[in-house]
């Protein structure tokens, strides 16, 4: 049926998608906005049961767009590295597909580069070492598609 919402079976068969998968909208409070791309918005939210703070993508759904983040869901979800931000559960609605992953205050290392902020030497050398770390860990996942982390969106923790 053509402009309906993708049934929630899409997102849930094949191999590897054996993950959480959550209809309670309610578990997170909104905080504020972090971002927003072509494909949704980004939220830091608040999970009301451990007020651990978290972000979420928010992605409306569609035939293609559900492939396309199928797909990232099984490559994030495998990734277990302190240098990759970890991927949490995903929430389904009939319209949209919320992606729940840890949240890094530090913000965006693209943002600062494109600031000019400059780093000293030693912060260089540590942003460079956690990066490579991550590359390199993506880079023995079998599984793992390069595009997958050559986005430009690299966040930094808020002890930098």
């Amino acid at each position: 049926m053509a402009g309906a919402a993708p049934d929630r079976a899409a997102l849930t068969v094949g191999p590897g998608m054996d993950m959480p998968i959550m209809h309670d909208s309610d578990r997170y409070e909104l905080v504020r906005d972090i971002g927003s791309g072509n494909f949704g918005v980004a939220r830091l939210m608040r999970d009301r049961r451990t007020m651990e703070l978290v972000a979420v993508k928010y992605i409306e759904r569609g035939e293609k767009i559900d492939e396309n983040v199928q797909r990232e869901i099984i490559n994030h979800r495998s990734l277990k590295h302190p240098n990759i931000i970890r991927f949490k559960e995903v929430i389904l609605t009939p319209t949209h597909l919320a992606i729940v992953m840890e949240y890094a205050s530090g913000g965006e290392l693209f943002e600062r580069i494109c600031k000019n902020i400059r780093f000293s030497e030693d912060e260089a050398r540590y942003f460079f070492q956690q990066l490579i770390s991550g590359v390199s860990y993506c880079h023995s996942m079998v599984s793992v598609i390069y595009t997958t982390y050559l986005s430009p969106i690299v966040t930094m923790c808020s002890y930098v």
